[in-house]
């Protein structure tokens, strides 16, 4: 009983997915923090990026179906 005791205590094979489960955690968390604190500005700001990046990908499939 002992035995089985002691190597239940020393088994360590669960520690990296409890570890990454805190790093997950805490980046939520931080993410949630971080749009609080924004006020939605945050998100305005991604919404814009993503637009432009759409718009310049429509303008080189254009570009490249003009090509052809």
């Amino acid at each position: 009983m002992k035995d089985t005791v002691n190597k239940f205590i020393q088994d360590e094979s669960g520690q990296g997915i409890t570890e990454y489960g805190a790093i997950l955690a805490f980046v939520a968390i931080l993410v949630a923090v971080v749009f609080s604190i924004t006020q939605g500005a945050l998100s305005a700001a991604i919404s814009k990026a993503f637009s432009a990046v759409v718009s310049q990908l429509n303008a080189l499939s254009s570009a490249a179906g003009s090509a052809s």
